[in-house]
Parts: C-alpha cells; structure tokens; sequence
C-alpha cells in the first residue's frame, strides 16, 4: 500500500530544448526537488518506443542479427527489433500504450505487435503465427522517455528475403539456447533490453 506521506516527484520548471527537430527532442531541464531546492542540468531526450522480439524456429533455433552499432562502437549479437513506425514524420513520442496514442486520443505511432510482426519479417525474413507480449518497459528512465516492447515469436518459418532500410547492414544467424546463455556470459551478446527479453522469455511457460 502507497504511503501517503511519500512525496518523492520532481517538478520541472525550465526546460531547454537544445536540439528538436525530427529525429531527437534533446533537453535540458531544472527541476524543483521534493525539499523545495531547484537544480539543475539535469539532460534527457526523447526517441520512438521500438520492439525486441525474441524470436525462434521450428528447430528450436534462435533468429539473431549481427550488425554494427554506432553507440559502443562495435558489431553486436541481437534480436530483431526496430522502431514504431510514425505517420507525423517525427521520430519520437509515444509513450507506454501498446499502441503510442497521443493527446487527443489519435495515434501516430504504429501498433507495437504489427511493428514487432514487420521487424521480424524486414530484418530475417521470417514470420510467425505464434506471439506473445513479454512486456511493454521504459527503455531507458533517467535519461528517456521512450518505451521497449518486448515479443515472443514461436515456430518461425522462412517467408521472404530481407527487406532492409538504406541504413541497415546485417547478417542473419541462428544460434541455440546454450550458444546465447554463451554469448551473454562472455559479454558478446551486448544490448541490455535483448538480455532482459532472453530472460523474461526463458521465464514462460513451454
């Protein structure tokens, strides 16, 4: 039970937006803490919500990509996962509904499941009919406010060839359970929300 005596919200009293434009809405914001002292910079950003999907074949094999990112510099092992397509151009917002509905009740944001589904098939070809919602978490909350759903995809059958965005560079692989539990031990499996949706996948029920 909450209590009421807790009074631990921050207000935000001068925001900066220092770049905002259709990719990024990067700020730097002063906030009043809970003893009434006002400080500041405190810097936070806001992207699209994107999905994981953890996903695997009628063998037992995991679809994994193999592609580089530019954050730590390195080529990475990971699952799919992309972001929530927009109709309004931007490349950010939408918050934790499933679906990214904004103000007034429209939604600009894709549905998190058909972006899971268009992911899979975009990035490895295959599809499936079997999917669970694992978790729908903020991605990063010190710093962003965009969220990171997570999928689960059963008994995925090849379907296509990749159909990669001009900005997309990588390779397909299949790895089994052990090659992964290898992968993330020996620090080869680098994304923190994918280790998260590996263990919250190996928690459901066969």
């Amino acid at each position: 039970m909450a209590d009421n005596r807790e009074n631990l919200t921050w207000e935000e009293v001068i925001t900066e937006h220092i770049i905002q434009d259709e990719w990024i809405d990067f700020r730097r914001s002063a906030y009043r803490l809970p003893d009434g002292k006002v400080f500041e910079p405190f810097y936070s950003f806001s992207r699209r919500d994107y999905v994981v999907i953890v996903a695997s074949d009628c063998d037992g094999n995991y679809l994994c990509v193999r592609q580089f990112r530019q954050g730590i510099k390195e080529v990475t092992t990971e699952f799919p996962a992309g972001g929530l397509e927009r109709s309004d151009g931007r490349e950010y917002g939408g918050g934790a509904a499933v679906s990214g509905t904004e103000a007034g009740g429209m939604s600009a944001s894709e549905d998190a499941l058909a972006a899971a589904k268009r992911e899979l098939l975009e990035e490895t070809g295959y599809m499936s009919s079997e999917w669970t919602h694992l978790l729908t978490i903020p991605s990063n909350a010190s710093i962003s406010d965009n969220y990171a759903h997570i999928y689960m995809a059963k008994n995925c059958r090849m379907a296509a060839r990749q159909h990669l965005d001009e900005t997309e560079f990588l390779h397909v692989e299949l790895h089994t359970p052990q090659e992964i539990q290898e992968l993330i031990r020996t620090g080869r499996f680098q994304q923190a929300v994918h280790v998260m949706a590996w263990l919250l996948a190996g928690s459901q029920p066969a």
